[in-house]
């Protein structure tokens, strides 16, 4: 991992009990993870939408946003970027039509 995101990390740590009213990411985590996650996907389609034109700096710019509020998100649920590393290190090397069909297949089904 970046000397970057190890900071970043350090940061949203130290931030986990401070005054929400002072600090954004801890009035991100006063809010919760559903919250957390709801931002997080306003972000992404933020990228999404900077990648349809040509400003790369927009794009770019918009892509740090989804990556640091993911890191607030996995830090408010006590994971760390290094967990995402270990997973896309177990997916290495398996075809992408075939993990994703064993994700599909592991997830939890309505029972209703």
């Amino acid at each position: 991992m970046s000397d970057i995101l190890q900071e970043v990390e350090a940061v949203l740590a130290a931030r986990r009990g401070a005054d929400p009213e002072s600090s954004y990411v801890a009035s991100l985590y006063a809010r919760g993870p559903s919250q957390i996650g709801k931002k997080l996907g306003e972000e992404a389609v933020e990228a999404a939408i900077a990648a349809q034109y040509p400003d790369n700096a927009a794009l770019v710019s918009e892509a740090a946003d989804v990556v640091f509020h993911l890191l607030v998100l996995l830090a408010d649920r006590g994971l760390a970027l290094a967990d995402v590393e270990a997973e896309l290190a177990r997916r290495f090397g398996v075809s992408g039509h075939t993990e994703k069909a064993a994700r599909a297949l592991a997830l939890p089904r309505d029972e209703a």
